[in-house]
């Protein structure tokens, strides 16, 4: 059974009482005892003793962990899941926000979040770090913190910055939020990322 578990299905969820969400972002790979899992297990104890609730893509790996680590210190979990993927949330979430597809699913994740921490993954999680970017580049979601833990996605950062930073013509009229400067920040641990956000959050 879930630990307190209830279903949302296709609905939405609006921070309330000045409750700040972060969502999290990971592989659904690692499993209890693993590296990861027992990293993001970490993080989600952190960004509970912050007072801050987790937000996930609420099935396994990652996602997992972190919920259940913010369980264990006695905070508030959110999944947003799909009926694209034909699976339940994991047993450590409170609020299960069920969407009918992928893409909605996504939007929903960053929608709802006040700020967000990537975690090592694969191609869903460089999809929704990429997403995320655009539109801070963009700026659709101005003003919302993001933590890239360790130093895994830095060479994608890189190359991404080369074009987004690199010289422009005098022609150019419009400069992204990128080229004034990072938007995406690179941490060397999950307290250091949590510190970052929850300072950028005034919590």
């Amino acid at each position: 059974m879930k630990h307190g578990s209830q279903r949302n299905d296709e609905k939405s969820i609006t921070s309330v009482n000045s409750e700040k969400i972060i969502t999290v972002f990971g592989s659904s790979r690692p499993r209890e005892g693993d590296a990861e899992y027992e990293e993001a297990r970490e993080l989600g104890r952190y960004l509970a003793q912050r007072g801050l609730a987790v937000c996930s893509g609420g099935y396994g790996g990652v996602m997992e962990g972190v919920s259940r680590g913010a369980k264990e210190a006695g905070g508030t979990t959110y999944g947003i899941t799909a009926e694209f993927f034909h699976r339940q949330a994991n047993n450590w979430v409170d609020n299960e926000i069920r969407m009918k597809t992928w893409d909605e699913r996504l939007f929903e994740l960053i929608r709802l979040a006040d700020g967000f921490v990537v975690c090592k993954g694969g191609t869903g999680t460089l999809a929704e770090l990429a997403m995320v970017w655009e539109m801070l580049n963009k700026s659709v979601i101005p003003g919302k913190p993001i933590a890239v833990i360790g130093d895994f996605w830095q060479p994608i950062l890189d190359r991404v910055r080369e074009v987004e930073q690199g010289p422009r013509r005098s022609s150019d009229i419009r400069i992204w939020g990128e080229a004034n400067g990072n938007l995406v920040n690179t941490v060397s641990s999950v307290q250091a990322g949590v510190d970052y956000i929850a300072e950028r959050l005034g919590v």
